[in-house]
């Protein structure tokens, strides 16, 4: 019986496709997701990528394809939003994605709250939390409530009250900042119309707060408020001033967004300006992975789909440029937004007029802001070349220290001893290959030691790990990789330490130094005399760098164990509390210091915890003193 190749096992695969829409997943050798695409046909998409590989970008995708696994689906709807959902979950290389998407902010509302609090946040899972956003910069979202606070008079204090313990208003009120219901100058009524203010500010409604603003201003004004009367006024001008200062001009009135991208090699940005009542509401901008090096069409295609998911705000029009493809999306997506948004959304190109006089503006700081990237990372680019030949230069290596590997031990009084190894790969961190150890061939407070044993393990790791297949999936990659150079936190006496357990890489061509930290010291095998580098040097700057690396991951990792065994030892001495229980005391008091502060009343009322556990772990508490 023939051996079935690999190209021809694949070209079984896709024969056997149906031809049906639905999502398709490219797995590597490792059975890693690395694209997911969607299709009216499975089949005819994903031979097209086979029989023109630089349809859907570089032939790099085709090359690593392994396994392709189908998902048909009802719809093309619900294969974009199945599409979409395999994006988030495997993070596939050759996707379009939003860099760092999880760290965008947003402006959150505490609606669950009676005196909401409207406060900026990366976070927005608490679903009875109004969110808006994502915003691409933190410094507009933060001069945005600064605004929102001195026309609406939002709380600024933390917590789901207001106020403080002194039972006075704070610096806030004085300034006119706040109304103060925390001490009842304004009622729960008062407060919500202006959290009612500041949702349609963020939802674009300006005519509609213009128009409030004004009513309240006469109104307060026919009253013979007139202090009232002018804060009305004063916050009328604010927002006049502002949306002035951003309404469009020539005929580009109206709700909508403009969507544009810049697209060159593997970097993209795309940009999405917000027009809100004639007002251009804010201008944002996203920096996109492509490493597929896909087109245009595609690119603003799948940058809309995942944008879209987390918008709060969907426009009933969104313009976009002329770049897309044949066969595009658009209709099926404007169809998943009308659902989204609970009325139709119509995604066209805009040729004429005022949009289009907008959606030119988005194109050409999309393209700006890639040149910019561009140059700003050819300069990071060039600061980190500049810095390796500097340090090879200083210590004499033989070859460029591409790889350097770093190495620190962190204890408290020689208890919970662990050590860290941190990696910059061309001068930057690479976290993915950072690695953590823990202490095993002693107790006590030795430095020396605790370095030698992680520094044979180290070394061992690469013998063992460099047997093993690249396509192993029990195979670590860090520990694989030769550095080409490896610094250890410390003095003489830890390079001295070191230098037995790492000959193996020596006899390899891997260079081996320490740092010490009191003026920064470089010392060599063999030499009885420190390097000393001018510190200002970008060669000392990136060994400072590493080792201030390593020595942050080792605290960490050692606060993290540290902090276990308190939990467990005090927490495990407790009569009648088993694993379950001591979850349950965690969950409802947050602590172990909660927990053995906590009154018996406190102790009774955890739930599913008898009152005669209670009872006596109370007693056991107060009797041993704690």
């Amino acid at each position: 019986m023939a051996v079935q190749t690999e190209s021809e096992r694949l070209r079984e695969q896709r024969l056997s496709l149906p031809d049906q829409p639905g999502v398709y997943v490219f797995r590597d050798r490792r059975g890693k997701v690395i694209y997911v695409g969607k299709a009216k046909s499975i089949r005819k998409r994903v031979a097209s990528h086979f029989s023109n590989p630089t349809m859907y970008g570089t032939t790099a995708l085709t090359s690593e394809i392994d396994d392709i696994q189908p998902l048909v689906v009802a719809t093309e709807a619900e294969a974009l939003l199945t599409e979409q959902n395999f994006i988030k979950q495997y993070k596939p290389k050759f996707n379009i994605r939003l860099r760092d998407d999880k760290s965008y902010p947003y402006i959150a509302i505490s609606l669950d709250e009676d005196f909401p609090r409207v406060y900026f946040t990366r976070e927005r899972h608490k679903k009875e939390r109004a969110y808006f956003g994502p915003y691409s910069s933190a410094k507009r979202v933060r001069g945005t409530l600064d605004l929102l606070g001195k026309i609406f008079l939002f709380r600024s204090c933390e917590g789901p009250e207001p106020g403080r313990h002194s039972g006075s208003p704070c610096l806030d009120y004085y300034i006119k900042r706040c109304g103060a219901p925390c001490v009842g100058y304004v009622s729960k009524e008062e407060y919500r119309e202006g959290i009612d203010g500041v949702v349609s500010f963020l939802s674009g409604r300006f005519k509609q707060i213009e128009r409030d603003l004004e009513k309240k201003m006469y109104f307060a004004a026919g009253e013979r408020d007139y202090e009232q009367a002018t804060i009305e006024r004063n916050r009328l001008q604010a927002v006049k001033a502002l949306l002035e200062r951003q309404r469009v001009a020539e005929g580009g009135a109206g709700t909508y967004d403009a969507v544009a991208v810049a697209v060159e090699g593997t970097e993209a940005n795309a940009q999405v300006f917000q027009v809100r009542d004639g007002v251009l509401s804010d201008r944002q901008s996203f920096y996109l992975d492509n490493q597929a090096e896909q087109d245009p069409a595609i690119v603003i295609e799948e940058f809309m789909l995942q944008f879209y998911a987390s918008a709060l705000s969907i426009p009933a029009l969104i313009v976009v440029q002329g770049v897309m493809s044949e066969g595009s999306e658009l209709e099926v997506l404007g169809q998943l937004l009308g659902e989204r948004r609970g009325s139709n959304v119509e995604i066209r190109a805009s040729e004429r007029g005022g949009k289009r006089r907008i959606l030119d503006l988005a194109e050409r700081n999309a393209k700006l802001a890639l040149d910019q990237e561009k140059l700003k990372t050819e300069r990071k680019r060039q600061q980190r070349v500049d810095s390796l030949n500097g340090l090879q230069s200083a210590l004499e290596l033989d070859a460029l220290p591409v790889r350097i590997e770093c190495f620190d031990i962190s204890h408290v009084g020689g208890t919970h001893t662990v050590a860290s190894m941190v990696v910059f790969e061309g001068g930057a961190p690479k976290k993915s290959d950072y690695r953590r150890f823990t202490i095993r061939s002693h107790d006590g407070n030795d430095d020396f030691a605790s370095m030698a044993e992680v520094l044979s393990r180290r070394y061992g790791q690469w013998e063992k790990q460099n047997g093993k297949s690249p396509y192993d999936a029990e195979r670590d990659a860090s520990f694989a990789a030769l550095p080409n150079l490896i610094v250890i936190d410390g003095g003489k006496g830890q390079l001295s330490a070191g230098l037995p357990h790492l000959q193996g890489f020596r006899d390899s061509g891997v260079a081996v130094v320490s740092l010490a930290k009191r003026i920064e010291e470089v010392f060599l095998p063999g030499s009885p005399n420190p390097v000393l580098m001018a510190h200002d040097t970008p060669e000392l700057q990136l060994l400072q760098r590493v080792r201030d690396e390593a020595h942050r991951f080792a605290i960490t990792h050692h606060r993290i164990r540290r902090d276990k065994a308190m939990t467990e030892s005090i927490m495990d001495e407790l009569p009648g509390v088993g694993p379950a229980r001591k979850r349950a005391l965690l969950k409802h008091f947050g602590s172990p210091e909660a927990v053995l502060g906590a009154s018996r009343e406190a102790l009774e009322q955890v739930p599913g915890f008898p009152q005669k556990v209670a009872r006596d772990l109370y007693a056991h508490l107060n009797k041993t003193g704690r």
